[in-house]
């Protein structure tokens, strides 16, 4: 055994009794943003929206198009439950930390709020974009118009799952 070893085992022993469970409680705008992108409703909207923007924005046809939506926002959905809330904790950790010391505000603030949905909104159209790149439009381009409809697609079915945490706030 290296001498490390000796000293690592015994730490990490005493690690596992440490109540985590106490940790738990830390939630930050992102966490409620997804919670709601997760809704029936939400869902529906977000296909229904991009489901025409896909078939205007890559003139695909009605099939196609149905198809390219559902397994984009699949994709996004999937990949979204990790990275909007590490967006959402990584703005927390430097720009937000700094807005909030600035102007004496928690977490749950207007920037801090905004951030989010911009946030959610690029995660999901990074995410799609490369969907439609990769199996439906490959001449799709990251640093184009068709970017900056499809991030204006996302915002409205982010926007409405946004939107209803103030008419129906999460509860914990």
């Amino acid at each position: 055994m290296f001498q490390g070893e000796i000293v690592r085992k015994p730490i990490i022993f005493v690690l596992c009794f440490l109540p985590a469970v106490a940790y738990a409680n830390v939630v930050w705008p992102a966490l409620y943003l997804e919670t709601r992108l997760f809704s029936w409703w939400a869902i529906v909207i977000g296909l229904l929206i991009e489901f025409f923007f896909i078939k205007w924005l890559f003139s695909l046809s009605q099939k196609k198009a149905a198809l390219a939506a559902v397994s984009a926002n699949a994709v996004s959905s999937i990949a979204g439950i990790i990275l909007i809330p590490l967006a959402g904790i990584a703005w927390e950790l430097f720009p937000g930390s700094v807005i909030n010391w600035a102007f004496s505000w928690g977490t749950f603030n207007p920037i801090t709020w905004a951030a989010t949905f911009f946030l959610g909104c690029l995660v999901n159209a990074i995410l799609e974009g490369a969907v439609y790149k990769k199996w439906f439009a490959p001449e799709f381009k990251f640093k184009s118009k068709a970017f900056i409809w499809l991030l204006a697609a996302n915002s409205l079915s982010v926007g409405a799952a946004f939107i209803s945490l103030w008419y129906k706030p999460v509860q914990l």
